[in-house]
């Protein structure tokens, strides 16, 4: 609003050319716009090999468990990379992308989400989480694992310290969670069977479920909407639509159990450590003391949602 495009002319003292006369000039070609697309173009799933390398099925012996993974990279240590829950492996995607340039990704799918299919897809409790990330990481790299950095989102992030408390991986070097604290989490559970009741069940479309994960702010990046959603869904054959893979709402006896005494063992880990949060009023009084302690390294990551991956 400062400037006055109908102002009267100046004259150019190089040329004679009046000023106006230079604006018209430089706003003569238009460039063109880009084209507007559809809903269905602007949400249309994108497929996970522009991220990863690879996937694969590990099957656990001895039992019918097969476990999805996806990996990227070639050299350096393993971020093992954990998900939260209703989430998939693939919600690591673009941070896949860049990570591989120098390190090794391994996101995989935990029980009961994406392509990975066990004996019960409803035991979601701690203890069996870490055993199901032990067990495909013994099948992939036996006794001599490469150097490990957990990274673990919400539900993700609790079995990753759960793990880093058994002291079962010698290899382990750093632990990353993501936006996930004891106190916030605890006292968020009771509105947790609201919130899943809540959310829209069915889509029609693969597309559809992507533009709601968007619009609804469960991801608020469409390209990693884009990758990750797809893996979250099944096709439901007697109501011919998709509906939401992980059976959450089943699985509350669990939830407390993800999130009970975690800042304890987050901070009594023996291995450097990161804390992602989506806001600076997550941390709880324990978490807040080991950090004015120096205890470990905290970074805030505004404007992303729960999901800052």
């Amino acid at each position: 609003d400062s400037f006055n495009l109908d102002s009267l002319p100046e004259e150019d003292p190089e040329n004679g050319e009046t000023a106006s006369s230079k604006e018209s000039s430089v706003f003569a070609s238009k460039p063109n716009r880009p084209p507007i697309q559809s809903a269905s173009q602007k949400y249309a799933p994108l497929a996970w090999s522009a991220y990863f390398d690879e996937e694969d099925d590990v099957r656990i012996p001895g039992s019918e468990n097969v476990f999805h993974v996806y990996r990227a990279g070639t050299d350096g240590p393993v971020v093992l990379c954990l998900h939260g829950g209703g989430y998939s492996g693939l919600s690591f995607a673009l941070s896949a992308k860049i990570i591989k340039e120098k390190a090794r990704v391994l996101a995989l799918d935990l029980r009961g989400h994406g392509k990975s299919f066990t004996e019960n897809d409803l035991d979601l409790s701690a203890e069996t989480l870490c055993n199901d990330v032990l067990n495909v990481l013994n099948i992939l790299y036996g006794d001599s694992p490469p150097a490990i950095v957990i990274v673990g989102h919400s539900m993700g992030g609790s079995v990753a310290v759960h793990i880093c408390a058994k002291k079962a991986l010698p290899t382990l070097c750093g632990l990353v969670v993501v936006d996930v604290v004891e106190g916030t989490a605890m006292a968020s559970l009771i509105h947790m069977q609201k919130i899943l009741s809540n959310r829209m069940q069915h889509f029609a479309s693969v597309e559809k479920a992507i533009e709601w994960s968007v619009k609804g702010g469960s991801l608020r990046n469409v390209e990693s909407a884009r990758v990750s959603i797809p893996g979250n869904l099944v096709y439901d054959d007697s109501k011919k639509c998709y509906t939401h893979r992980a059976k959450l709402e089943e699985t509350e006896q669990y939830w407390k159990g993800w999130y009970e005494g975690l800042s304890e063992k987050f901070l009594s880990s023996p291995v450097p450590k990161l804390l992602l949060l989506a806001g600076t009023d997550r941390l709880d009084r324990t978490l807040t003391i080991g950090q004015m302690q120096g205890k470990f390294q905290m970074v805030v990551v505004r404007h992303t949602g729960h999901a800052i991956q």
